[in-house]
């Protein structure tokens, strides 16, 4: 199986696969864990880790944060 390297992934691609791979609900500190533990990019990284302290209840709960902070370009 040669699947891309997370880093070289669009951005959009890279928050999937790093959510798809997180025990919910969770907290952001284990959100930037995964990350870190999938290779994701700095971007990715900071992104994740600019997040509210706070737990997240799935997915949509992240997601939700993401697009409303990083505008439409972040449809994930």
């Amino acid at each position: 199986m040669s699947a891309t390297p997370i880093p070289e992934e669009p951005i959009d691609l890279q928050f999937a696969d790093v959510l798809r791979e997180v025990r919910w609900p969770t907290n952001k500190d284990e959100l930037v864990e995964a990350a870190r533990a999938a290779g994701a990019s700095n971007e990715v990284l900071a992104i994740l880790d600019g997040l509210p302290e706070q737990d997240y209840r799935d997915v949509a709960s992240v997601t939700r944060l993401i697009g409303s902070n990083y505008g439409p370009g972040l449809g994930i």
